[in-house]
């Protein structure tokens, strides 16, 4: 794969580019509580650097751990809550994010111990969901209803150009900028549905992922269509199916240069720019939403000088 010039080799931590794995792990980190100090995160945020690849570890980090830390990321911000018009579209903040990513689950629960006891005691589990890829094919794989995921997503030169920042200078150049939302399907609801109605939902045709002309405005792919919006909104998306005993869904996963296309598109799907949802929200409906911050990497290690870290 050729580089960007805007991205220079290794710059960036590379499991965000690469394909989703066979199965994955995605951890969330709280403070274990409000007497931990900027001392205590730093040093548990040293012993973890040494776990993170930026690979089989992609590691973000929220807004509240930015401010803990004394520093600022620009355009860093929390997940904005955007329920109205008859939808939820909940705000989760997040203080540390890890994307653990593999072949095999007892191996990730092994990486999990491994990285929990790097950031204790002052951080703590707050939430972990399993992933896994779903009839994968040599691009893409399936969400759990079936549809394709990820078909609009830039490849190449343009992924890298839509994935990580550039031009902020070092420390940031490479970092990313990355929306988490756990979605849960009814997917009693989507099997109820007659075939036309399905492909009506999502805009395309289950059959053979054919984009539908004539797919009201409430479809899906018409409401996130990349390209209309100005500017452009365009992300790379790596989301994943999930389940946990019979509920099931999506955790979805946009990484950005910014987090401007992510919250464009988020923003019309529930209806906050002309009162029109999306009809996803009769299938599935977010239960979490967060906004974190994917450092770069320098010298195959992450960089952590723009929070105060590793500047020597």
């Amino acid at each position: 794969m050729r580089t960007s010039p805007a991205t220079p080799a290794k710059l960036y931590q590379p499991g965000i580019l690469e394909a989703p794995p066979a199965v994955a792990r995605f951890v969330l980190f709280n403070l274990r509580d409000k007497s931990v100090d900027e001392a205590a995160i730093k040093e548990a945020l040293t012993r973890l650097a040494p776990c993170v690849n930026g690979s089989d570890v992609v590691v973000g980090i929220g807004p509240s751990l930015v401010k803990a830390l004394g520093a600022e990321i620009p355009g860093l911000h929390e997940f904005p809550d955007l329920s109205g018009h008859g939808v939820k579209v909940p705000s989760t903040p997040g203080t540390l994010w890890c994307w653990l990513r593999g072949s095999d689950l007892g191996d990730l629960l092994h990486v999990t111990r491994k990285v929990q006891k790097a950031l204790a005691p002052a951080f703590s589990v707050r939430h972990v969901v399993d992933a896994f890829r779903h009839r994968w094919d040599e691009s893409h794989g399936r969400d759990l209803t079936g549809f394709e995921d990820g078909t609009e997503n830039p490849e190449g030169d343009k992924a890298e150009e839509a994935a990580f920042a550039h031009g902020l200078g070092e420390g940031l150049d490479g970092s990313s900028y990355v929306a988490v939302q756990q979605w849960v399907h009814d997917l009693d609801a989507f099997e109820a549905l007659e075939d036309e109605a399905r492909d009506h939902h999502i805009g395309r045709r289950l059959k053979d992922n054919e984009e539908l002309e004539d797919a009201p405005a409430t479809a899906h792919v018409k409401r996130t269509a990349q390209e209309s919006f100005d500017p452009e909104a365009f992300v790379l998306r790596r989301s994943m199916p999930w389940m946990m005993s019979m509920q099931a869904g999506l955790m979805f996963v946009a990484f950005g240069k910014s987090l401007y296309a992510f919250e464009a598109q988020m923003k019309r799907m529930a209806g906050q720019d002309d009162g029109i949802t999306d009809a996803m929200f009769k299938i599935s409906k977010p239960v979490s939403g967060a906004y974190f911050w994917c450092p770069p990497m320098r010298d195959g290690q992450i960089d952590l000088r723009a929070v105060g870290l590793g500047t020597t």
